[in-house]
């Protein structure tokens, strides 16, 4: 299993415990769902490139905290001769940076909070939730904030 993360603004610089802590998140959701050995690809970027692809991929013409983009990989052809199975490639996260930051202060948490309840928010859509619907949305609620405590970031532990 990977979760490979790709910073593409220099602006705010994660710190090491930041970036293990969505490593350590994201595992433990990947590991609830029985998916151990699926990739998910973490990219941090800015409002403009968020904002395009909302555009383009959802038909938004505004920027937003957090994308995801499942992965279909069609039919499953089996390839023989490889010493290792192939990884299961999930999809990707995309997250706004400044718009995490702005959203920290709005709730009045932590960055680092706001940035892995996004991770967690994204990985639970890249694994099939929703929130469209009322029950939906409640049990995804209810699903992120366990991983998040869980993980020793629930609102409380910031208190």
């Amino acid at each position: 299993m990977g979760v490979i993360i790709n910073q593409e603004i220099g602006e705010p610089v994660l710190a090491t415990e930041t970036r293990a802590a969505i490593v350590s998140l994201a595992e433990r959701v990947l590991g609830a769902y029985g998916r151990e050995q699926a990739e998910v690809g973490v990219t941090l970027t800015d409002e403009e490139t968020i904002h395009q692809l909302n555009r383009e991929y959802r038909g938004v013409d505004a920027p937003t905290d957090v994308l995801s983009f499942a992965l279909e990989e069609g039919d499953d052809e089996e390839l023989t001769g490889l010493a290792e199975p192939l990884p299961e490639l999930l999809g990707d996260i995309v997250i706004c940076l400044p718009f995490a930051r702005c959203q920290a202060q709005e709730y009045g948490h932590s960055f680092t909070r706001e940035l892995l309840y996004l991770v967690v928010h994204g990985l639970l859509h890249l694994l099939g939730h929703d929130h469209q619907q009322d029950n939906d949305r409640r049990r995804m609620r209810a699903e992120e904030e366990k991983f998040l405590m869980d993980e020793g970031w629930g609102r409380a532990d910031e208190e």
